[in-house]
């Protein structure tokens, strides 16, 4: 029998011409070549190792002029006085009517409603478990701030909606307003959250207005990028049929591309929602009140108990809101809304077989049966939540807390407590990252960005990598960026070993899989800013809670997409490794991870995006770095400050997406 003799590794001289050959070792000869010119010109005009002063460019005094002229004008201007005077006055108008409408509701007119909607949109279960929802709201004495936020919700998801789906059927309908917007749209996404709200403060003031348009601004992007990729993708077949029936470009739009696109119009409406609401608990900063305020207001006094009654509707609300606008994008949502009921209870069989649950009649059905709980309610006079029905979480929590804090916090025999953790995470991690990339020289950063863009995609990737390296220095934050970008190095490390290894014994074990579920639902559905709250209470303030909350809100991401990567690998492959007697560790190290290569580089990008957006809000605990100097920027009303580190944090974003996420080489002769 025949069998497989592996050639003979080439020595010499034909060897060594093909490792030259290799496109790796290629580019990194070329990258050397480039920096034994260049190093030695930039080393002799600036020994210096930190960034040159004279690469820099000082926009303090624009900015603080522009800032300046705005304060002073902001009462007089015609600009001000008849456009954003009347948006102001929209928002407020538009705000206190959903509130008024919700207070009148009231609290069991608002659970009907609430109940009613999932129930049409996905069952039963979900309509339960909505109604569950909201009257825990009430049930820890958040109503009123959870209406508050509500009606804040309302008006800025319609409006992002509508700006965002404006924006995205221009990008879907014309390849020059896409390519536009890209960048534009870009930037919006990486931008951290608090570098929207001093621009909108400047021009509306604190208040309502101000967190409502800045809300827009930040929840938008999804809906546009989404509606766009939807009118783009839409079936070639289709469309040529359509139009070769001789219709119009406005009845193939309403006929066949939005209709085609609707998955992604609901997914967009679904990602808006979730950002709206992180954005308005953000947004408490500035005056938009509600549950953002409970919750702002707990974390400056390091009080846990009230934080986490404030903190638990967000996470309700954004848990409901998720799982309503996911089940309204699947399809056949509304056919399983009756079967729910039916099954619910077998008495009602015959009635329901009778009634068209289906279509419009349902919706009519629901909308009267929560005016009626509405109008029952107001006539009896129990509008309001009762007092007697409130649950006191604050001082059980706050007693746990001081316990763990007492037991945990220091002085844990042989391990240690969490305080030592982070003290120990910081001198062993944190400052030997840091002090290690404040001490290369800024010529050696550019270098060792350009070397990792490029190895994992082409020219331009490194170029634009190194521009927006670069970019840091010319603003003049260096320094600050350097720290920012150790501190986001330590997480998505942490980040990745806990994800990665998470995900393997998900992937490996469906009851893993189905544990971890609800655990991950929670973690990603939570606004940014609660997580602030436990690790302080763990860790105090410093650098290390701000990498652990960013740790815990990059792992959910970071485990979904590693676990669906590794179970999406060919099953041929893995019956064939298996048939040749390979261990479990054998495929996962032979087979499973290299075939799931674009799910594990995917998985790292957007932990490299979620740890960046919450490093900067560790600011507010002692982060440091440009997240302090965006959060100065906002309590001091310094315009230069705020904007220049956003915009640093813009180009580490754009840097880091770069040396992350592999570029596709074009295929086209010359490319």
């Amino acid at each position: 029998m025949a069998t497989f003799t592996a050639p003979a590794p080439r020595t010499g001289l034909p060897g060594f011409l093909g490792f030259l050959r290799r496109p790796a070792v290629g580019k990194l000869l070329l990258l050397a070549v480039a920096a034994a010119v260049l190093v030695p010109l930039a080393d002799s005009r600036w020994a210096s190792g930190t960034w040159p002063h004279a690469l820099t460019v000082d926009l303090s005094e624009p900015l603080g002029n522009a800032s300046t002229w705005i304060i002073d004008n902001r009462d007089s201007h015609p600009l001000f006085l008849y456009f954003f005077g009347h948006v102001s006055n929209a928002v407020v108008l538009a705000v206190r009517a959903v509130y008024l409408v919700l207070l009148a509701a009231g609290w069991a007119g608002v659970a009907a409603a609430a109940a009613l909607v999932a129930w049409r949109v996905a069952g039963v279960r979900l309509a339960l478990g909505t109604a569950a929802a909201v009257l825990t709201c009430g049930l820890l004495g958040m109503w009123v701030p959870t209406m508050q936020t509500l009606a804040l919700m309302v008006v800025a998801v319609l409006a992002s909606v509508a700006l965002g789906a404006l924006l995205g059927l221009a990008a879907g309908l014309s390849d020059r307003t896409y390519r536009a917007l890209r960048p534009v749209l870009d930037t919006m996404q990486v931008l951290p959250a608090f570098a929207y709200l001093l621009p909108v403060v400047l021009v509306f003031g604190i208040g309502v207005p101000a967190a409502v348009l800045a809300t827009v601004v930040y929840a938008a992007p999804p809906m546009a990028r989404l509606t766009a990729l939807g009118l783009r993708g839409a079936d070639a077949g289709v469309m040529e049929a359509v139009e070769s029936l001789g219709t119009t470009a406005r009845q193939r739009l309403f006929t066949a591309r939005l209709p085609l696109a609707r998955k992604e119009l609901l997914l967009g409406l679904n990602q808006t929602i979730m950002m709206a609401l992180s954005m308005a608990v953000i947004a408490s900063v500035i005056g938009a009140g509600g549950l953002g305020d409970r919750v702002y207001q707990a974390l400056a006094s390091v009080d846990v108990g009230a934080a986490l009654a404030a903190g638990i509707p967000i996470v309700l609300l954004a848990v409901v809101l998720d799982r309503v606008t996911g089940a309204a994008g699947a399809d056949g949502a509304a056919a399983p809304a009756g079967e729910g009921f039916e099954e619910a209870d077998s008495r009602w069989t015959g009635w329901a077989r009778r009634v068209r649950w289906t279509g419009w009649p349902g919706w009519v059905l629901a909308a009267v049966a929560a005016l009626a709980v509405a109008v029952t309610g107001r006539l009896v006079g129990r509008l309001d939540w009762p007092e007697t029905w409130i649950v006191h979480i604050a001082e059980p929590v706050n007693g746990a807390v001081d316990w763990m804090t007492d037991h945990l916090y220091s002085g844990v025999p042989y391990v240690g407590g969490t305080a030592d953790w982070a003290a120990h995470f910081t001198t062993g991690v944190l400052n030997p990252v840091r002090e290690g990339l404040q001490w290369l020289p800024w010529w050696a950063v550019l270098l060792t960005v350009a070397a990792l863009a490029w190895l994992i995609g082409t020219w331009r990737t490194a170029l634009t990598a190194v521009l927006a390296m670069a970019a840091t220095g010319v603003l003049g934050v260096w320094q600050p960026s350097l720290d920012t970008l150790s501190q986001v190095l330590a997480a998505v490390a942490v980040t990745l070993v806990l994800g990665f290894g998470t995900a393997v014994a998900a992937a490996r074990s469906e009851r893993c899989e189905r544990l971890l579920r609800p655990v991950l639902d929670v973690f990603q559905t939570m606004p940014q800013f609660v997580y602030l709250i436990p690790v302080v209470a763990l860790f105090g303030v410093g650098r290390a809670p701000a990498v652990a909350a960013a740790v815990v809100y990059a792992l959910p991401a970071v485990v979904r997409i590693t676990t669906q990567g590794l179970r999406n690998v060919d099953p041929a492959a893995m019956e064939s490794s298996r048939s040749m007697g390979a261990t479990g560790w054998q495929q996962l190290r032979q087979v499973q991870l290299p075939l799931a290569r674009p799910a594990l580089l995917l998985a790292v990008n957007q932990g490299v995006v979620l740890v960046l957006a919450v490093v900067i809000i560790g600011g507010l605990v002692g982060g440091g770095a440009l997240g302090y100097d965006v959060v100065f920027g906002l309590a001091q009303g310094d315009l230069a400050t705020g904007l220049v580190a956003g915009a640093a944090i813009v180009c580490l974003g754009l840097m880091l997406d770069r040396v992350t996420q592999p570029t596709r080489r074009r295929t086209k002769k010359g490319a």
